[in-house]
């Protein structure tokens, strides 16, 4: 995974519950699964993603707390910054800061036959982190999202592709990633989130084995603006470590006024 442990699950991650917003100051989580929804932050307005996870396998322990700061850039487009700090134990004691990792989402369209809301986010991570994590690698990404509400369901479908352009000789050049995630509201503000998510194998000297992993947990909206989530990480292949997780998504406010946009043209 992308930062080491589970920390893909966090940074680049997704509530299905979110639906386009009609409120600027709606929030649209994309926490806690590794899915995105295909739907974006008002231009003009911030929004901030902060969570806790703890992950847990034979051999390692890592904490992580995964951040992540959006910005409606412009019409159907954002752009996020992602950062963490991590505590690990896996024979030594690690800890520090990750590394950074970019990304812009634009939204292509909002009504495609079968892909619904669908949207492209290519992202960069920065090998930013502190000496003794990082190890120099910079690393690109694309990645597809197909949103569809489906009655009171919002299914996310993520594909996207990881290409190394800078990192060890014996490293795979390129790797992926697939995601299937759903939510729907349970009673009042409480719903719930599952996903499925896989990183197939990579070959060569430094490959990896296959993932995949089961996510899945409630969500509360403590005000539209505001939501809670928590929940586990269950290994269903490969070497993913169990995990629990805690976070929020807070819309804070607008930065700055842009031009006026109705909720039928975003």
């Amino acid at each position: 995974m992308r930062a080491g442990a589970t920390a893909a699950v966090l940074c680049v991650a997704a509530v299905a519950s979110a639906q386009e917003a009609d409120d600027p100051h709606d929030a649209q989580p994309e926490r806690p699964t590794v899915a995105t929804h295909a739907y974006t932050v008002w231009p003009g307005w911030t929004e901030i993603e902060f969570g806790l996870e703890f992950d847990h396998s034979s051999d390692a322990h890592v904490f992580l707390t995964p951040t992540t700061w959006k910005v409606g850039l412009a019409k159907r487009v954002q752009i996020e910054a992602t950062t963490y700090f991590v505590s690990k134990s896996d024979g030594e004691r690690l800890s520090g800061f990750g590394d950074i990792f970019l990304a812009l989402k634009w939204r292509l369209a909002d009504s495609l036959p079968l892909l619904g809301s669908f949207a492209i986010q290519p992202s960069v991570e920065l090998p930013s982190g502190s000496a003794a994590l990082d190890d120099g690698k910079t690393i690109g990404e694309l990645l597809f999202i197909s949103s569809n509400q489906l009655g009171p369901v919002e299914l996310d479908i993520n594909g996207g592709v990881f290409v190394r352009f800078s990192d060890p000789a014996t490293a795979p050049a390129n790797s992926t990633l697939w995601t299937v995630s759903a939510a729907t509201p349970v009673i009042g503000s409480l719903g719930w989130t599952m996903e499925v998510f896989g990183y197939p194998g990579t070959s060569g000297q430094a490959g990896s084995a296959p993932i995949v992993g089961l996510l899945t947990g409630p969500y509360y909206a403590v005000h539209r603006w505001f939501y809670l989530d928590t929940g586990v990480i269950i290994p269903l292949d490969g070497p993913q470590p169990h995990a629990v997780y805690v976070g929020l998504t807070w819309n804070m406010g607008q930065l700055w006024v842009a031009k006026s946009v109705s909720a039928t043209s975003r």
